[in-house]
């Protein structure tokens, strides 16, 4: 169980993170699943495990989503200005030595973080399962409860919109 969390546990804080826009929340979220997921699915057979986790982390960022909803609406009021730090300076990743490929690369980076939060969510979900953690069809209708034709649908109208957004940035 330890060795699987810790193979989803980058893939899961960078889903959060695009999802949140946050840092703190990110690992909240992530730290949530990964509890619900070890209380709840843990003698599932290993095979379920990466759909099931996956479905769990979106169900607590819609949580999170909902209940930041909810503040906003009613206490907004009481709510500070906008965070204007960027959580995406702090992202896990490698970092290579040539500073005109690693400008390029953080430039296309991004850009695809500013594209993904243009998309729906369900759009969101089928772009990071399928092209991120390259989640079968299957697996990922599971993940997102739903048909694997719902999969391919947000998946090829979230590549679309990508790729419309993206043609000058991406290398």
């Amino acid at each position: 169980m330890d060795a699987f969390l810790q193979s989803v546990e980058r893939q899961a804080y960078r889903i959060a993170l695009v999802a949140t826009r946050h840092h703190e929340d990110a690992l909240d979220v992530v730290q949530e699943a990964m509890l619900r997921f070890v209380e709840k699915y843990s003698k599932k057979p290993r095979e379920a495990w990466k759909p099931l986790f996956f479905r769990i982390l979106y169900n607590q960022i819609t949580t999170l989503q909902r209940r930041r909803t909810v503040q906003h609406k009613w206490f907004s009021w009481l709510l500070p200005g906008k965070d204007d730090t960027n959580p995406i300076e702090a992202r896990p990743g490698s970092r290579t030595k040539e500073p005109e490929h690693a400008t390029r690369v953080n430039t296309a980076y991004n850009a695809l973080e500013n594209a993904l939060t243009d998309l729906s969510l369900r759009q969101q979900q089928a772009f990071l399962l399928r092209g991120w953690q390259e989640l079968s069809v299957a697996e990922t209708a599971t993940a997102m409860q739903c048909s694997e034709g719902s999969v391919k649908t947000h998946y090829s109208r979230a590549l679309e919109v990508l790729r419309e957004r993206l043609g000058d940035h991406w290398p």
